[in-house]
């Protein structure tokens, strides 16, 4: 194998879907809450949109599920959802305050970020990007990044006197970050195998991150939750799969051709082509329409 390979510069993160315990709840909260909007529903599953077109997340139910403690087992951290400007950000933030739910914050230095969980304990990021020319990296290559205070007031002010109306139309799935077995074997399947370029490798945090096209991460892994911790049994609430959307279908066949040649299975639904990662969290992979 090829091991030079290099995900395709255009390569972005489409929809994500849940497993989570109580459909209507679930409902209930990404549209009042997030501010999604519900796209289908065929109970025990149920799509939503931010566009009205195109899926961003997918829930279904799980009968007899099960919730864990927050980093206790290899699955999903968060997924994040990337807001087009800052305005956008203050006005769902300013909503997200009036929920009386739990916010946390972090200005990332690349981008200002919110954070809080479903009724399921499923995390969910809520950010938007700086300019990408601000972006800066360390002499190792790695993006420079904090956790520093975000300036919510100047996000108030920026959206004040503005309505919420849920999530704008543009709003995508900016990226995903998981607990992991191994930060070795992590790198190893979506560094090694799929391609993503490492661009902050953050050994002081135990953590690592992935891109493509130069992105700040389109992938984040940690062993925050315990190197070796187990992983999610099928009717534990979290993640089910995510979806990486290739430009072209070759690149979709070129991705499928390097995971069967390293012994992983890769199976084609309706839907899309999908093999897992080793916590055995599903990726669909598919070719933009």
């Amino acid at each position: 194998m090829n091991t030079t390979y290099q995900i395709p510069a255009t390569t972005r993160l489409g929809e994500v879907s849940l497993r989570i315990s109580n459909l209507e709840r679930s409902i209930q909260f990404y549209t009042d809450v997030v501010g999604l909007k519900l796209l289908k529903r065929q109970d025990p599953i149920a799509t939503m949109t931010a566009d009205g077109k195109n899926v961003l997340l997918r829930l279904e139910e799980v009968s007899n599920s099960v919730t864990f403690p927050e980093r206790t087992h290899a699955g999903l951290y968060h997924f994040a959802i990337l807001l087009p400007d800052r305005k956008s950000l203050g006005l769902t933030v300013r909503n997200l305050v009036a929920s009386g739910i739990d916010v946390g914050q972090g200005d990332h230095l690349v981008s200002e970020a919110f954070y809080i969980s479903d009724p399921d304990l499923n995390g969910i990021e809520i950010y938007a990007d700086r300019p990408r020319d601000t972006w800066q990296r360390d002499a190792d290559n790695n993006y420079i990044m904090a956790s520093d205070p975000v300036d919510v007031q100047s996000l108030f002010d920026l959206s004040a006197n503005e309505t919420w109306s849920g999530l704008p139309a543009d709003t995508v799935i900016g990226h995903v970050h998981f607990h992991v077995r191994s930060l070795q074997e992590a790198r190893r399947f979506y560094s090694g195998i799929l391609g993503f370029d490492v661009v902050g490798n953050f050994a002081n945090m135990s953590a690592l991150f992935v891109s493509a096209g130069g992105y700040h991460h389109h992938i984040g892994l940690n062993v925050w939750a315990g190197v070796n911790a187990p992983i999610n049994p099928a009717n534990a609430t979290g993640i089910d799969y995510f979806t990486i959307v290739y430009a072209h279908e070759r690149e979709v066949q070129e991705a499928i051709e390097r995971l069967r040649q390293s012994g992983i299975e890769v199976t084609k639904n309706e839907d899309g082509w999908y093999a897992a990662d080793p916590q055995n969290i599903r990726i669909r992979l598919i070719a933009e329409n």
